[in-house]
């Protein structure tokens, strides 16, 4: 019976160690369990402002293409209200359109080549010939 009760005793204690072992080993996953859910909180957090802070700058460029835009369109008004001013001043002078498509271009004028034999060979060149 000693016998027997030592063997439990034994066993009992091994037991116990095992499930210290497992409620260890319990904490120590729940523990790494906890520090992942606080990264991917972390990480949650971290996506959102660069989003948000993604949006803004898209948002800026938006607003800055848009800007440009409206100065491209009022240049473009200008410049039409220019020429119309330029046509008017200059029909009432009595002055060709400046803008119109009958350009002519005028002929070119070919100067006439020297042939090689009219070039006088000076003293001391070697003629190849």
């Amino acid at each position: 019976m000693k016998k027997e009760h030592e063997d439990t005793q034994v066993a009992l204690q091994a037991s116990h160690k095992f499930i210290s072992g497992l409620a260890e080993m319990g904490l120590s996953m729940s523990k790494n369990i906890e520090r992942m859910k606080a990264k991917k909180q972390q990480a949650r957090a971290s996506h959102v402002v660069c989003h948000q802070k993604f949006q803004a700058r898209i948002q800026e460029a938006e607003d800055s293409i848009q800007a440009q835009h409206l100065i491209i369109e009022a240049l473009v008004e200008e410049k039409y209200s220019l020429l119309q001013t330029i046509q008017g001043l200059q029909e009432a002078n009595g002055a060709p359109a400046p803008f119109d498509d009958e350009w002519e271009e005028e002929p070119k004028e070919h100067r006439e080549e020297e042939e090689i034999d009219d070039i006088p060979m000076g003293e001391g060149e070697i003629d190849d010939e």
